[in-house]
């Protein structure tokens, strides 16, 4: 397992049995300005989690022992850490249930390294976005139902009061809802508003996204009242919502 520079760069952490790629993207993603562990299996992943302070990890999904989607769901009940997952190309279940388990984005291989660049660039400018957001001043809340939707802390609180944890991609798709009620979205105009598109952008993981938040704040997932399929044109956000501003202390 290689270990960083020292500096303020974002930290990577690569997951991959496969010494050529772990390699391969060491060299690329450092000369490329970023600070790069590698590790080959979730005791090593772990491991780099414990001793750095790790902003994006690039996760294989067929590992030796645990596999990616195990270390996908299991980093997700205790981090907030954005994932990038690699998948074997066609295995195209393998990524929807990567998607669903929490994964921000997936990659299939063979695949090239600057598209993986441009992906890991778009999750961390939604990742980053939240420690720029409280610096205004201020922050706003927006509210629908009982929930509260904190856009400067990036946080979600439920009708009982109860935070609900979303990865970067949800809590993005759920404001971009949340800031447009009421109006029909498409796909596309989905993607741009959480700043999610990239050469090659993977509409379905909008279609992944929208399940999983139905699931966190549906009464009923599988027949939404906030979050609303429109046949052929898209989703739409039912909710209403009133907008509270709060200033930081």
């Amino acid at each position: 397992m290689s270990a960083p520079d020292a500096g303020n760069k974002a930290h990577l952490l690569v997951v991959d049995d496969d010494h050529e790629i772990r390699d391969l993207l060491g060299r690329f993603l450092t000369r490329h300005g970023y600070r790069v562990t590698t590790a080959r299996d979730g005791k090593e992943m772990r491991r780099a989690l414990s001793d750095w302070h790790i902003d994006l990890i690039v996760l294989d999904l067929m590992l030796p022992g645990e596999d990616g989607l195990s270390l996908c769901r299991d980093l997700r009940a205790k981090s907030q850490i954005p994932v990038i997952m690699l998948t074997m190309m066609g295995e195209e279940t393998d990524r929807i249930i990567g998607l669903e388990m929490g994964a921000d984005d997936y990659l299939p291989k063979p695949f090239n390294p600057r598209e993986l660049l441009a992906r890991m660039k778009a999750v961390l400018r939604r990742s980053q976005s939240a420690a720029a957001a409280p610096a205004a001043g201020g922050r706003r809340i927006l509210c629908f139902s009982g929930w509260k939707l904190d856009l400067g802390l990036r946080r979600l609180e439920s009708p009982r009061q109860l935070i609900v944890d979303l990865s970067a991609g949800e809590f993005d798709l759920l404001a971009a809802f949340a800031e447009h009620p009421q109006r029909v979205l498409n796909r596309d105009q989905l993607l741009d508003l959480t700043h999610g598109r990239t050469e090659a952008p993977f509409e379905r993981s909008i279609d992944m996204q929208v399940s999983r938040l139905r699931h966190k704040i549906e009464k009923n997932p599988k027949e939404p009242e906030l979050i609303k399929t429109v046949r052929g044109g898209g989703y739409i956000f039912t909710g209403s919502v009133t907008q509270d501003e709060t200033a930081d202390t």
